[in-house]
């Protein structure tokens, strides 16, 4: 005999169910939680909604053409109306990277991967080179006092762990006389005079 009341792990969970039907109302709607909630790019913001389209045609038989129609128009709805700008994420997401000590190439990378254009890309470095003179020299910098690498490390360990800071400081994207120069440092003070210098 089998007793009829949940126990206490099954009632606090949610029947699961399949996905929702994408109609225009629907893919809007998330679209905007998605703004909400995340900056992100045009592109990456229509595969998202796209993959819900997919989901449904699997579940409901929506049609694929019919959604990306519908996407399309939403973007575009979202573009004039001032709630997606590629330039303004790809500005913002460089900075934020970059001071998070990202390379110019692994930002490159990271906007690509996100479906922002080439030429935004490229507008966004700009942006970093006119604030300050050596955008790399700083991240590099920044990655390596957040990783503890190269002079940010014990005396006892610096000479053991050199090729290892090297290689991680290279892996980033950065290139190998800028790594050699943080990495063989004299100190955390010369490094910090050359982030100084970079900023100028």
């Amino acid at each position: 005999m089998t007793d009829e009341t949940d126990s206490p792990q099954q009632q606090g969970r949610r029947r699961r169910t399949g996905p929702k039907k994408a109609t225009a109302r629907y893919l809007e709607n998330a679209a905007l939680y998605h703004l909400d909630r995340y900056a992100t790019s045009r592109a990456h913001l229509a595969r998202l909604l796209m993959m819900r389209v997919e989901r449904s045609a699997r579940a409901h038989g929506t049609d694929r053409e019919e959604g990306a129609k519908q996407i399309d128009a939403i973007l575009e709805k979202l573009v004039r109306n001032g709630l997606l700008d590629d330039q303004g994420y790809a500005e913002t997401r460089a900075r934020s990277l970059h001071r998070r000590g990202t390379s110019a190439r692994g930002i490159r990378a990271d906007l690509a991967a996100k479906g922002v254009a080439a030429d935004l890309i490229e507008s966004a470095l700009t942006g970093l080179r006119e604030q300050s003179a050596d955008p790399e020299v700083t991240a590099a910098i920044v990655y390596a006092r957040k990783r503890r690498l190269g002079p940010y490390r014990t005396e006892a360990q610096r000479a053991e762990k050199r090729d290892r800071d090297m290689a991680a400081l290279g892996r980033k994207g950065f290139s190998y006389d800028l790594v050699r120069r943080i990495i063989d440092a004299e100190n955390p003070e010369d490094v910090e005079t050359m982030r100084i210098a970079a900023r100028d």
